[in-house]
């Protein structure tokens, strides 16, 4: 036989147990931890240096047969997984399972209907315990029924039934923050350059806005709302439309911070200087162009870290309680928008 074919025999729990001197049910207690078992701890000690000796290795798959659990999670993107601007999801998820002992298994499916499909198939034969069903941008989804096999918790989503628990970003709060410090900071004349996508930031971010005028009794302007693509593009277009007023903003509170560059470069063409004529807020915090702006861009940072962590614990929960939900709506929960402070304001 070839010397690369040739195989190495792994040591096996009846090798731990003869070399520590104890039956292999012995050795099962320990590696599992069975207090009932009573094993003295010179024992267990010795089962331990024996494990060590050898490098012996459970066998995970024998494991997961006896306890119908593999302590693996499926987590199912549409393209998360090759956005750095919301890669933290997939780090916030990863950190709390692994402090769980659970691994991740990520497929990113680029929104096509087939992969996930077969995604979710291959993630249930491989007998995941749950799955997370992530989005890039807080937005309504129309999931697959098979997805419900097992118990799911939804990222940066939601499903419009709600019956299933989700995490998404708190818009309303969010707008809400960024209108309250231009108030604070003495601006009485406010611009928002919305987004013109019907989802849930754009109405979200707009109430926000709307409330914190209305809680400081200054009435709603609808000139000082326009809705523009939110690229640099329309933030551009956006000030250069605000800028035209009568009486223009001394404050912008754009709907991200791609849009909030695309500001920078209308108000500096228009003479303005940032924050001493006119103060911009945005949102996201992608670092990448909020902080490297100049001044650098306060914004409200998207809360992907936290969302990752939450789904993870709340669907363990699920996993280790299912009879726990009975009786109540799924959870769905909204995460603070933190803000971040710079020097545009």
């Amino acid at each position: 036989m070839p010397k690369s074919a040739v195989r190495i025999r792994l040591p096996s729990m009846k090798d731990v147990a003869k070399r520590a001197g104890v039956s292999q049910t012995t050795v099962s207690f320990v590696l599992n931890n069975v207090e009932s078992a009573n094993i003295p701890l010179e024992t267990q000690e010795r089962v331990l240096a024996a494990i060590e000796a050898l490098s012996y290795r459970p066998n995970a798959m024998a494991r997961q047969l006896r306890l119908n659990r593999t302590h693996t999670i499926g987590f199912l993107s549409d393209n998360i997984a090759t956005t750095p601007h919301a890669g933290n999801i997939i780090q916030g998820a990863q950190d709390r399972a692994w402090a769980q002992e659970y691994l991740l298994l990520v497929v990113n499916t680029s929104s096509h209907v087939t992969v996930e499909k077969a995604a979710i198939d291959l993630m249930l034969e491989r007998r995941v315990d749950g799955i997370i069903y992530a989005t890039m941008y807080h937005r309504a989804v129309t999931l697959l029924p098979s997805i419900r096999e097992v118990p799911t918790v939804l990222l940066d989503c939601f499903c419009a039934d709600r019956s299933l628990p989700s995490i998404v970003p708190d818009e309303v709060r969010g707008g809400r923050t960024a209108i309250e410090l231009l108030l604070r900071k003495g601006h009485r004349r406010l611009g928002f350059i919305n987004n013109v996508d019907l989802i849930p930031a754009t109405f979200g971010r707009l109430q926000g806005y709307q409330q914190a005028l209305a809680a400081h009794g200054i009435a709603y302007d609808q000139a000082l709302v326009c809705a523009q693509h939110s690229d640099q593009a329309g933030g551009y277009r956006g000030v250069n439309s605000l800028m035209r007023l009568a009486e223009p903003p001394t404050a912008i509170f754009c709907f991200n911070d791609r849009m909030a560059m695309g500001a920078y470069d209308a108000l500096h063409k228009l003479g303005c200087s940032i924050p001493a004529d006119v103060a911009v807020i945005g949102y996201d915090n992608q670092e990448l162009i909020a902080a490297y702006l100049y001044p650098p861009l306060t914004t409200l940072q998207l809360p992907h870290y936290q969302m990752g962590q939450w789904a993870v614990q709340h669907l363990l929960t699920l996993i280790e309680n299912p009879e726990g939900q009975n009786g109540h709506p799924p959870v769905q929960e909204l995460c603070e928008c933190p803000l971040i402070e710079r020097s545009s304001i």
